[in-house]
């Protein structure tokens, strides 16, 4: 049966899982991996998939693939 409440349809367009760009730091040689979000923070994350410096998608935990190295910029609005 579909919902006809409007949030819920809405709710359901956006994913639940949460995807950040992180650097890699450390491959610990038994399929995990040290990262540094952003803000400095560093996580354990499964996956040895991307090399020591480069960037990588992280989605609920785990890598998912190695991240272009794009300019970042930041605008005041």
């Amino acid at each position: 049966m579909a919902t006809t409440n409007i949030w819920q349809q809405f709710k359901a367009l956006i994913p639940d899982d949460v995807r950040v760009v992180a650097t890699i730091t450390a491959n610990n040689g038994n399929g995990i991996s040290q990262a540094e979000l952003r803000d400095g923070s560093v996580i354990t994350v499964k996956g040895e998939s991307v090399e020591v410096g480069e960037k990588a998608f992280i989605q609920d935990g785990e890598i998912k693939g190695e991240v272009p190295d794009l300019a970042q910029y930041e605008a005041e609005v």
